[in-house]
């Protein structure tokens, strides 16, 4: 199982507490994620991915491992850590501001 942490405000909409437990084949990817938890949750379309491009939103960013994997290819297979559910696969909302 694939644990995934996202921020309030999709928890909100998905009305889930806390992380979210996902079903994932291999190899698990970004985007392989994003597939379950759009299935899982369908409200959620559109809100970390565009509807027509599946591009991320600006202002949407993922981590693996304590490391910021937004701008790699959301294809690539992500580490073992979060393919075994050992460490969340994380959205995090981008935090701007002066």
């Amino acid at each position: 199982m694939i644990r995934v942490s996202m921020p309030l405000h999709l928890r909100t909409l998905a009305n889930v507490d806390g992380e979210v437990l996902l079903e994932v084949a291999v190899p698990v990817t970004t985007n392989s994620i994003l597939d379950a938890l759009e299935a899982k949750f369908p409200m959620l379309c559109g809100t970390v991915r565009d509807h027509v491009t599946r591009e991320r939103r600006p202002r949407v960013r993922f981590f693996a491992v304590q490391e910021d994997i937004t701008h790699d290819s959301p294809d690539a297979p992500l580490p073992a850590a979060i393919a075994n559910g050992d460490t969340p696969f994380m959205i995090v909302g981008a935090i701007s501001g002066g």
